[in-house]
């Protein structure tokens, strides 16, 4: 009788570890489930930043500007550059860039616009190069 005592608690210790072994797995896949999509949360990010940097470049930059009239070898030549680098722009991109309120979105817009216009070797940053390189 030993060994019927024996199998006995042996097929109940099986059957206790399987229903764990259930459980285990459940909890498992349900943690699974849970775990947050750390890229699907960074492409949303992006998104809304690009979203919201066009909407407010839309709101507070006017559409036109009045600068008065000089051809582009003079404004290349004597014209601003983008702040912290070398590249020329118009006057009407340094006032659109000094009307973005917030600091970190002006920088952000600025590293983009710079870099786009080193990629594509341009000569001088107008407004359509600026809004199309504005943005991400």
């Amino acid at each position: 009788m030993a060994d019927a005592n024996l199998d006995q608690l042996v097929a109940a210790l099986e059957a206790r570890l399987g229903r764990l072994e259930a459980r285990l797995a459940a909890l498992g896949d349900t943690l699974e489930r849970m775990a947050p999509d750390l890229d699907a949360a960074k492409r949303g990010i992006q998104a809304w930043v690009t979203d919201y940097v066009s909407l407010r470049l839309q709101q507070l930059v006017p559409e036109t500007c009045e600068h008065p009239e000089r051809d582009a070898a003079t404004a290349i030549v004597e014209g601003p550059v983008l702040p912290g680098t070398r590249i020329r722009c118009t006057e009407e991109v340094i006032h659109r860039l000094g009307r973005i309120p917030i600091p970190f979105v002006r920088q952000l817009v600025l590293q983009k616009v710079a870099e786009t216009a080193r990629a594509q070797n341009v000569a001088l940053v107008d407004v359509t190069f600026f809004e199309r390189a504005a943005t991400f």
